[in-house]
């Protein structure tokens, strides 16, 4: 007999409509009764089949509903929380926080880079800016742990090793970089159980992770990477979940949101943070791409789901980001040692400093105006001129006008200062009528010390010889015509109804005769010049280095050239209120400046070219103990940097193969095996090299904790390429021995790990006392610096 089924529900739904069909329509005959019945399975497959077509289907798209629909609406509608511990996972977590914590106030002295980073966290506890290139995302978590105990930012970081006083609280500042350090392993494990990858296999790349030295190391101090890597790792976990939802679902809403928030708080770390949002870019653009020939999707619904994904994440990145620096900017309301770099409207804004010295000084500027130009952007540096001249003849045999030197000076002078003259008055003071100068007027500008004017002519100028030459003009009665007019061009002149007003307005000087700008050129003058920096003008006009504008402002009252000097030297300038500045108008200034005023390290013992990372031919000497060799180095562990990078080549290899055989139609590994092997291998691949490239391309001074992302992303393809060899072992090798063997090695490849881990931790916590013959026994490669100052 044959055993009996059950009717699913949907054919159970057919059958009584099919009986109910036949009751009603008895007299249309037989034929239409077998049509009718076609027609209700033909459409109940095709509802079966769109229920089946996965994550990528359209929401509004569903099969046909039949009974229940309240219900079905009701549990459509709930938000279901769901928390989920794996057991893995905990223990990875559990074990990368114990090797994270562990005497994490050792050493009691300033390490590397914290005297950076633990300088500006203590200057957010005490309200006064600082610039600093990267974003202020790290810093903030830092000041916020420390200010979170009661840390008043007193402390100054003098330099590496400086002892730490009783103030500071050591644990609440390297809190945040080990906590997020101890998080990266069970990422890590998330993310490749999110690419279907054994749990041995996971739990393996867990724990290359914890036992990685480097990233031990970097963990435990006032350091910004344990951040940016657990936020980018983070983002990445998220993108592959945020794929896998179901479109238009809370879920997928969700995990939209939480990977751009991860992402851009990467960026709000450290700059660099950006590569992985180009990698995430680049996985959710294959997505859409594999997803095109799918033509159940309608073209409308593909296109929908495309502007929905870059709305939702242009969204939430920028209220991140720009989130971000808004507490940052608020934060810091007071002068720092770092305000220089900004505009003096920017300075002026802050509470001391600048605004100090600029309070009560008069808005306009009017025809006898005493000024010092400041250049606003890039270099701070102050219009300036002094009695010395340009010299006859350059050393390239090239002559000059023998005129006044101009240059730009790095400090406040009194040579700094100049009066604004009308062309048609010989007066310098003040009127009774104010003549207040406007966008577009023509003026003299009178250097206040030597009384000449500012001049430009068809002379080559002494560094940028494509640029003409600017001098104060002196009459040598040698038939050189003197050339003093400019021209007054207000760039911002809407903001000020085009008036020329101190602080706020960003001028461009253009030299009437010549239609060339005045100029910052960025090339210093040789001695001749003071080393001072070398002004120009430039037909080139619309650059950045031609804009300047008014910082200090005071109007001349004095007839006599002996009395106006003596009041320059003289004069201070009344406090009263700083300048207001919108957020808005700070955050556009600061981010320009982060762009601009990158500053570049000259040079560092311990500093590496990118070519030395992959095989850790140096590290970076973190620590010394004054009384013995104990000390902290950053290097890596040399098992797993070392297999990581031959994994690449592994990968690269098996790449090679597979494509040339499918060429030859021989189709080792079934679609999915081969869509997996792809999709897996590529995106850790892309991942390595986004993050490693980019740096070969790069003058800057680099140290090997640059590599740290891109080690991250190697050691995810190791995973992949473990897991694919025992899968390719149990496919193709029909030996159950090879397979032993196999484990074996790795059983073995994972103790040496654990070895390599246990012996070069005492460079990671630098509390074990070392003799000179200990360091030297760790001392794998020449190129390895490790430091003995005792015997």
């Amino acid at each position: 007999m044959e055993p009996i089924t059950e009717p699913t529900s949907d054919e159970a739904v057919l059958r009584n409509r099919k009986s109910h069909k036949k009751g009603k329509t008895a007299s249309l005959g037989k034929e239409s009764e077998t049509l009718c019945d076609a027609e209700e399975e033909k459409s109940l497959e095709n509802g079966k089949r769109l229920e089946r077509s996965g994550d990528d289907e359209p929401a509004n798209i569903k099969a046909p509903i039949v009974g229940g629909k309240e219900k079905e609406a009701e549990e459509e509608s709930r938000f279901v929380i769901r928390v989920q511990l794996d057991g893995a996972s905990v223990l990875l977590f559990l074990a990368s926080f114990v090797t994270r914590f562990y005497r994490l106030t050792h050493p009691n002295g300033v390490v590397f880079d914290e005297i950076h980073y633990g300088r500006f966290a203590s200057l957010y506890l005490r309200n006064t800016f600082y610039f600093d290139q990267h974003p202020p995302l790290g810093k903030l978590m830092v000041a916020g742990a420390a200010s979170a105990v009661g840390y008043n930012g007193k402390f100054e970081f003098p330099k590496i090793g400086s002892e730490y006083d009783a103030s500071v609280p050591i644990f609440a500042f390297r809190f945040f970089p080990a906590l997020c350090g101890s998080l990266l392993a069970p990422v890590v494990y998330s993310i490749l159980r999110q690419m279907k990858l054994s749990q041995q296999i996971c739990i393996i790349g867990g724990l290359l992770i914890v036992c990685d030295n480097a990233l031990l190391t970097h963990s435990r101090f006032i350091l910004m990477e344990p951040m940016l890597l657990l936020f980018s790792g983070a983002g990445i976990l998220f993108i592959l979940k945020f794929l896998n939802s179901r479109p238009f679902s809370t879920r997928w809403w969700c995990f939209g949101a939480l990977a751009a928030a991860s992402l851009t708080a990467g960026v709000c770390v450290k700059y660099v943070g950006i590569y992985s949002f180009f990698l995430a870019c680049y996985i959710i653009g294959r997505h859409i791409w594999m997803q095109l020939p799918d033509r159940t999707q309608s073209n409308f619904y593909l296109a929908v789901k495309v502007i929905v994904k870059i709305g939702l994440f242009v969204a939430v990145s920028m209220g991140v980001y720009v989130g971000c620096f808004y507490v940052h900017l608020n934060t810091l309301h007071k002068a720092g040692p770092h305000d220089s770099v900004m505009t003096s409207a920017f300075q002026a804004s802050l509470e001391g400093g600048l605004a100090s010295i600029t309070k009560g000084q008069p808005l306009r500027i009017q025809h006898g105006s005493q000024i010092t130009l400041k250049h606003t952007h890039g270099r701070v540096c102050w219009l300036h001129s002094h009695a010395h001249v340009y010299p006859i003849k350059y050393k390239d045999g090239r002559g000059s006008s023998h005129q006044q030197q101009v240059t730009c000076y790095g400090f406040k002078d009194v040579n700094n200062w100049w009066i604004v003259k009308r062309p048609n008055k010989e007066s310098i003071v003040v009127d009774d009528e104010p003549d207040y100068i406007e966008h577009g007027d023509v003026i003299q500008l009178v250097h206040g010390v030597t009384s000449r004017a500012l001049n430009s002519h068809d002379v080559a100028s002494p560094m940028t010889p494509l640029s003409q030459e600017v001098s104060c003009y002196i009459d040598y009665n040698i038939s050189m015509p003197a050339n003093l007019l400019w021209r007054v061009e207000i760039i911002n002149a809407k903001e000020s109804n085009n008036k020329w007003n101190a602080i706020m307005s960003q001028i461009r000087l253009v030299h009437v005769n010549t239609t060339a700008a005045l100029k910052y050129t960025g090339e210093q003058l040789p001695d001749w010049g003071f080393n001072q920096f070398e002004v120009a003008a430039d037909r080139r006009q619309f650059t950045m280095d031609t804009i300047w504008n008014v910082e200090e402002h005071r109007y001349t009252q004095d007839k006599d050239k002996k009395d106006v000097l003596e009041k320059l030297l003289k004069t201070e300038m009344i406090p009263i209120e700083p300048t207001q500045l919108s957020f808005w108008d700070k955050f556009y200034e600061l981010q320009m400046k982060m762009l601009v005023h990158a500053e570049k390290l000259e040079g560092h013992m311990y500093s590496s070219e990118p070519f030395e990372w992959p095989l850790m031919d140096k590290g970076i000497a973190y620590w010394v103990d004054s009384a013995s060799n104990a000390q902290i180095h950053l290097l890596g562990n040399l098992v797993i940097w070392y297999s990581a990078t031959l994994a690449i080549v592994a990968y690269v290899a098996f790449l090679v193969f597979y494509l040339i055989r499918r060429r030859r139609q021989f189709f080792d590994l079934n679609e999915d095996e081969w869509q997996k092997f792809r999709f897996g291998g590529e995106i850790f691949l892309a991942g390595y090299f986004i993050h490693y490239l980019p740096y070969l391309f790069v003058e800057r001074t680099l140290f090997l904790y640059n590599y740290l992302p891109a080690l991250l992303y190697k050691i995810l393809l190791l995973c992949f390429v473990l897991e694919h060899i025992q899968l390719a072992i149990r496919k193709f090798v029909k030996l159950r021995l090879v397979s032993i063997i196999f484990s074996a090695i790795l059983t073995a490849w994972m103790g040496g790990v654990f070895y390599y881990f246990s012996k070069y931790s005492v460079l990671s916590y630098g509390t074990t006392e070392l003799s000179a013959d200990d360091v030297l026994n760790l001392r794998l490669k020449d190129t390895w610096d490790l430091i003995v100052h005792k015997p």
